[in-house]
């Protein structure tokens, strides 16, 4: 039955599963404050609704599960001075947050494009399934700005390095790749995801995902022992020199990206994900918060969400003209909390 009378997210128990189906497939399921909240109603109410036993997520539509937040709000925002942002990323950070320590199994299908705020929604979960079409990626750098949702943990736990990869290009990879890099859990071919939910709304036993799984083969393929040893330098001005000094055409490519992204978000998300490496996911989301804040007031990401996703021109004018250009100091005033910003709260983490 159905259980939220929402457009946006629609919520129902199916046999022993709750689904939860995000609804705005013109967006490419994009998440705003109202999205962030009913699925916090909807997750508390079933933590202890002894007929629901796992909570299976998906997006509607053909395009993907979600294509992160709803930029395009933080962008008018950060224009108006920066008030909503931080109700939607504490708001947004507690949930992602309930999602790791969730209860009872949970279960995303990461179809299709995945990206920022959707990582946070998904890839936090318990059983995180990719399929043929799945798109993963942090895309955050490309706009000014550096990864969130709790990317930035997972990014920085990566084996080998390969989080930066992705969080330095801003690159999107498929399923083999995302679980290589612990954004997910197991590969299901698309054409089983249907049997797949009926088997979960019936048995209400998440362990099912292992009987629809099947093998990817490696992540990154041969490229993969060239890519570790670019992304063990030292710092992100080297691991740009290793690209562009390599004939491969993956470095090619990750250094066409490097060299179009932010050069303050990269030098940002390189600090978060050093800083990462002490911190449980608790800390990284707290940590995501005042960058968060603090980016949004940086010209910055105003300036990329412009370029990308308002005029479309694909030219941002950044504020440094490289990596080697950005100050120390600027860097780590944005991990500096924000007078009168209360932090996300995380219970008892």
């Amino acid at each position: 039955m159905c259980t939220d009378t929402s457009t946006t997210v629609l919520s129902e128990t199916n046999g022993r599963a709750g689904v939860i189906t995000l609804n705005r497939p013109k967006a490419m399921n994009a998440l705003n404050l109202d999205m962030i909240r009913q699925m916090r109603r909807v997750l508390d109410d079933w933590a202890g609704d002894d007929t629901v036993d796992l909570v299976i997520v998906r997006g509607a539509g053909e395009r993907g599960l979600c294509a992160g937040g709803d930029i395009a709000t933080l962008y008018r925002d950060a224009l108006e001075g920066g008030g909503e942002g931080a109700t939607f990323w504490k708001e947004e950070y507690e949930l992602n947050h309930a999602i790791s320590t969730y209860p009872k199994p949970y279960v995303p299908l990461m179809t299709g494009i995945v990206l920022g705020g959707g990582i946070g929604i998904s890839a936090h979960g318990s059983h995180r399934v990719v399929t043929d079409d799945s798109r993963i990626g942090m895309p955050e750098v490309g706009i000014g700005y550096s990864p969130d949702a709790g990317g930035s943990h997972l990014l920085s736990r990566a084996p080998e390095g390969l989080g930066r990869h992705l969080a330095y290009t801003a690159l999107h990879v498929g399923a083999a790749e995302a679980i290589d890099t612990g954004f997910a859990d197991v590969y299901v071919p698309q054409e089983r995801l249907g049997a797949l939910v009926e088997k979960l709304c019936e048995t209400g036993d998440a362990e099912a995902v292992r009987e629809f799984a099947r093998e990817t083969g490696p992540g990154f393929g041969a490229d993969r022992p060239e890519m570790a040893e670019v992304y063990s330098a030292a710092d992100a001005s080297e691991v740009l020199a290793r690209l562009e000094a390599s004939d491969s055409e993956w470095a090619a490519k990750a250094a066409k990206a490097m060299r179009r992204n932010s050069p303050l978000g990269i030098r940002v998300t390189e600090e978060s994900l050093n800083r990462n490496l002490v911190l449980d996911l608790a800390g990284t989301l707290t940590q995501e918060f005042w960058m968060s804040l603090n980016m949004q007031r940086h010209p910055e990401f105003a300036e990329g969400i412009r370029a990308q996703i308002i005029d479309k021109d694909r030219n941002p004018s950044w504020e440094y003209a490289s990596l080697d250009d950005v100050p120390a100091d600027v860097v780590s005033a944005v991990f500096e909390p924000v007078d009168g910003a209360v932090p996300p709260s995380f219970g008892n983490a």
